[in-house]
């Protein structure tokens, strides 16, 4: 266990864990069949390893089991847990904590737009759907994309910052180049050669922009670039 400890330290260090507590993770794998009947042990053991080190520092910052977080793929849609006292402005938080007078007692001025919102992300999920890709799946996927997106400065930068967080394709099993792909879809492609096309402006922006959604179901450069961000065309042999 002293030698798991060394080998696994810099693993442990990257996600911020003890070395023991990452051999007693390698420690539970031995013991698996899998582990022991593999042509590579060591990578078995490795790579499930890894899971548990993203797993344990997923369960932290949402104050849950790592075998919930885990085990329960939805919970890509959410945050690590933050204190309200943690933010300056509640009103940056989110728009629901702003009061004005002159309209509040007036009925809900940003229903329909809420409704609107959700329409387009539902046509969203639709076209990937229609692409073959997996319903709850990119469902799970667009609704991080779109949670993610309002807390960032701008779609370029929320696809970069989506781009490097590893841990989300894992929770959601999606292969990391489909999950760039779609993200640069969604979004749009950051690349200045991209910008004021429909390439660029990615599909929530021509969806919000107006466009109508059969427009972006014939389109058919764009039918082609979701088919081939199927994850089933970039899973590991």
């Amino acid at each position: 266990m002293r030698y798991t400890a060394v080998k696994y330290r810099p693993l442990a260090r990257k996600h911020g864990l003890d070395a023991w507590d990452v051999a007693s993770a390698a420690f539970e794998v031995m013991l698996t069949a899998s582990a022991r009947n593999a042509g590579n042990p060591w990578a078995v053991v490795t790579r499930a390893v890894q899971i548990t080190c993203i797993a344990k520092v997923r369960a932290d910052g949402l104050l849950i089991s790592t075998d919930k977080a885990r085990r329960t793929p939805r919970l890509a849609g959410f945050h690590d847990a933050i204190r309200f006292a943690e933010r300056e402005d509640l009103a940056d938080y989110h728009p629901a904590f702003a009061v004005n007078p002159a309209i509040d007692d007036d009925g809900d001025p940003d229903a329909g737009d809420g409704m609107r919102v959700a329409g387009v992300l539902s046509e969203t999920v639709g076209l990937f759907v229609s692409a073959g890709w997996d319903a709850a799946l990119v469902a799970d996927c667009v609704e991080h994309v779109a949670y993610r997106l309002a807390d960032l400065s701008s779609r370029s930068n929320a696809v970069e910052v989506l781009r490097r967080d590893r841990t989300v394709p894992v929770l959601l099993g999606v292969p990391p180049r489909s999950w760039t792909a779609l993200l640069r879809i969604v979004l749009g492609h950051p690349a200045p050669k991209h910008t004021g096309t429909p390439t660029g402006d990615g599909v929530l922006l021509r969806l919000l922009s107006g466009e109508p959604p059969d427009s972006l179901r014939n389109d058919a450069a764009l039918t082609d670039a979701i088919r081939a961000a199927h994850p089933d065309k970039h899973a590991a042999p």
